[in-house]
């Protein structure tokens, strides 16, 4: 009788607690201004009012983040990459600690983990095809330009300085460019960020780097889809699918999004260092982190751009969760870790 009753009375402490829980609705925002590609957010939250403050804060976070890796604008109140391309070949340049443990991060881990395969010192390579493919009539920069600025990506001239927080070029004529890495590592770093304030059941995407703080409110994973590069018109939008929950990312590199034609070839945005061109190997490669800790996107970039057995040996290697997708968007290869289904 006594355990009868000490049940009932835990009963009805629990059903007040469950009757006035909020009921979480499913929210969406998208934006436009941030690492030139469009973000959004889908995520549950108890009313619109609370929807709109943790959007505000992360998109906040997001804009943080795209400006400090911006390598094209200063803006005040604070010392991004663009400053640091400005300066650093003449003097060291200090930054905040942030902006200091990103480049170490990406320096350390683009000479260990990728074997040089991503390399943020490539800017003077990287910055003739992003002119190239931004000009009126895009056509492949000259064999002697590119050759020339292969001269200038050696990423033991990026000085890093941890006692002083500084960065200093040895090689005057290099620049750094991170977008191999710097939309991932965003989506992992503003979406811990959100979750710390509440944010417990989001999706973020930033064009392709998906991150999640957790589960959809009622337990169930997100269905991302990996996105067919060659859709026709009997083909369907997605290849697979993969379910995410907490912490889980899936980050895609692919050809089919920044690229230009000239005299028939296709020419995308990610560069093969070893030859200082486009690499032309996968449509698309995608990789799945769980949990994430910044360096999915990484990853993804290095696996394009490296020939099929030094890609799957490096996968090996890190344990990743891999899918290449062939140049006409055929299934190459997958690990026996990708967790993708059939879409």
């Amino acid at each position: 009788m006594k355990r009868l009753l000490a049940l009932g009375l835990a009963l009805l402490c629990l059903l007040p607690l469950t009757a006035c829980a909020p009921q979480q609705t499913l929210y969406s925002a998208s934006w436009f201004d941030m690492f030139d590609t469009v973000t959004m957010v889908q995520g549950y939250a108890a009313s619109q009012q609370e929807w709109d403050t943790q959007t505000a804060a992360l998109h906040d976070d997001l804009v943080h983040y795209h400006r400090l890796f911006d390598i094209y604008h200063h803006y005040d109140g604070m010392v991004n990459l663009y400053d640091v391309n400005a300066r650093a070949g003449q003097e060291p340049v200090q930054v905040s600690q942030e902006l200091f443990d990103f480049l170490q991060l990406c320096k350390t881990s683009g000479e260990t983990l990728t074997g040089s395969a991503v390399n943020i010192a490539a800017g003077a390579v990287l910055s003739l095809w992003h002119d190239a493919r931004e000009s009126e009539n895009p056509a492949p920069p000259a064999d002697s330009a590119i050759q020339e600025a292969l001269q200038h990506c050696n990423l033991d001239d990026l000085l890093l300085d941890a006692d002083t927080l500084t960065v200093a070029f040895a090689d005057p004529a290099m620049t750094l460019d991170v977008g191999a890495a710097a939309k991932g590592y965003t989506a992992v770093q503003a979406g811990k960020a959100a979750q710390a304030r509440g944010l417990d059941h989001a999706l973020l995407n930033m064009g392709g780097n998906v991150y999640t703080t957790g589960p959809k409110v009622d337990g169930s994973a997100w269905r991302v889809g990996v996105e067919n590069p060659r859709t026709g018109e009997n083909e369907p939008q997605y290849v697979q699918t993969v379910e995410l929950t907490g912490g889980d990312s899936l980050i895609i590199s692919g050809d089919y999004q920044r690229y230009f034609t000239y005299e028939g070839r296709r020419y995308a945005h990610l560069i093969d260092l070893s030859t200082g061109c486009p690499a032309a190997y996968y449509s698309s490669v995608a990789v799945y982190s769980s949990p994430d800790d910044g360096l999915g996107d990484l990853f993804s970039t290095a696996l394009f751009c490296l020939p099929p057995a030094q890609s799957r040996q490096t996968a090996a290697e890190n344990g990743l969760a891999v899918l290449w997708l062939d140049t006409d968007g055929a299934v190459a290869a997958q690990t026996d870790s990708w967790p993708g289904k059939a879409a």
